[in-house]
């Protein structure tokens, strides 16, 4: 091995260990410069190319972090100058290159991660595209991974992220903390995004690459936008869950409820975390969604059993929040496990038509008809269920309840 290649080997290991811990604050620094990531992203590659070479000659920098966005952002420069419409980029070319200037002498990068999660969360962008955006931009995961979390062809999900990216640009969706009168609904739709992508890997299994990287992201928001209560309980919630993601299967292959599981496997320490973080939430009086699902995640957790009046007090308030058929469906069964099996009956009438493509409607359905006596008809809501089941846990849970009921 040649001298030469001796140090890039090191040099290598170097940046990738910057770009996999710094990668999305680099993109979020340029992103919010250019005002168009997908410029942002080959503006950065060709950096770190251009970092393997002067690194390797000339040692690694001080700053790292700090070579990279500067050489970025005079690749961004150069880009413009091979444009056809270089002369109509002037200006823009010229701001950068102050910025480059500034970099050189205060060589810390900026953090402007959050002013990236609010640009590929915003309501502009299909819901689809918002989750796969953010988990390309913002958890780095490549193309490849993040169309298999959507069952999607590679290049199906790489069009979808370009056009996500070009609407970006074209319609000039703003890389900004949105003003005090947008800040709820824009905040409620980012918390949205990373608690689809927790429960997408959720549903996978017990450690999933995606929903270490939901929590990592209300991590993130948290030390992005401390005090903010929603936010907290959204990282409580996705906590609480998560510690008893080990249990939730039982040995013969079954989904099962909290109350079934086996308290030992559940992780003590992300519990106790997660419950912690959503006292402090609540401390602030400042009630939202993610609060209540966090808080009745909690109760479901408690040592004596869940407090089922109280959580179907929760769900009514839920319901304030966000009135759809999937919150009534959850008030029901509470009342039903509170006492009130004939009651949730009539609840779960009322939008039968609303969920009658949805597993647990039919599988909360068939609980409840077994239990007030209609055998017939919960055997038939079973069958249904199991249908639909998306998983081989579930489907297994639901064909054992229908065999003890028989």
């Amino acid at each position: 091995m040649t001298q030469s290649a001796s140090r890039a080997i090191p040099v290598a290991r170097v940046l990738e260990t910057v770009m996999r811990t710094n990668r999305g604050r680099l993109l979020a620094a340029l992103a919010y410069r250019t005002g168009d990531v997908q410029r942002a992203e080959d503006a950065l590659q060709e950096a770190m190319a251009s970092a393997l070479t002067h690194w390797g000659r000339a040692g690694v920098p001080d700053s790292p972090e700090g070579w990279l966005l500067r050489a970025a952002l005079r690749k961004t420069i150069d880009g413009y100058r091979r444009d056809k419409t270089a002369q109509g980029h002037a200006a823009e070319m010229e701001r950068l290159a102050e910025e480059e200037a500034v970099l050189a002498e205060a060589p810390e990068i900026p953090d402007d991660r959050l002013r990236l999660i609010f640009a590929c969360c915003h309501p502009a962008l299909e819901e689809k595209s918002r989750v796969a955006l953010t988990l390309r931009t913002l958890c780095g995961l490549p193309t490849p991974r993040v169309a298999a979390v959507f069952l999607d062809a590679e290049a199906t999900m790489g069009q979808r992220l370009s056009r996500a990216k070009a609407k970006i640009l074209a319609t000039r969706i703003p890389f900004a903390v949105p003003g005090p009168e947008d800040w709820p609904e824009r905040l409620n739709s980012v918390l949205t995004v990373v608690y689809l992508i927790f429960t997408a890997g959720y549903a996978q299994g017990p450690e999933t690459e995606l929903s270490t990287e939901a929590i990592f992201l209300a991590r993130l928001l948290v030390t992005l936008a401390p005090d903010e209560a929603e936010v907290e309980g959204c990282l409580a919630l996705l906590l609480i869950t998560q510690s008893r993601a080990a249990a939730r299967i039982s040995p013969e292959g079954q989904t099962l409820p909290p109350t079934q599981q086996d308290r030992t496997l559940w992780n003590a320490g992300m519990l106790a975390e997660g419950l912690a973080i959503l006292d402090r939430a609540v401390a602030r009086r400042t009630p939202g969604p993610f609060q209540i699902k966090a808080a009745i995640a909690a109760l479901n957790t408690a040592a004596d059993g869940p407090d089922w009046p109280q959580i179907a007090a929760l769900y009514a308030r839920l319901h304030d929040f966000e009135p759809t058929p999937v919150i009534r469906l959850n008030h029901a069964v509470a009342l039903a496990e509170a006492g009130h099996p004939d009651l949730a009956l009539q609840h779960l009438d009322a939008i039968a038509d609303d969920l009658a493509e949805y597993q647990p409607f039919h599988a909360a359905k068939a609980e409840l008809l077994a239990r007030t006596g209609r055998t017939p008809e919960a055997l038939a809501a079973y069958d249904t269920a199991i249908a639909l089941a998306a998983s081989a846990a579930d489907r297994a849970f639901l064909t054992a309840r229908r065999a003890a009921l028989r």
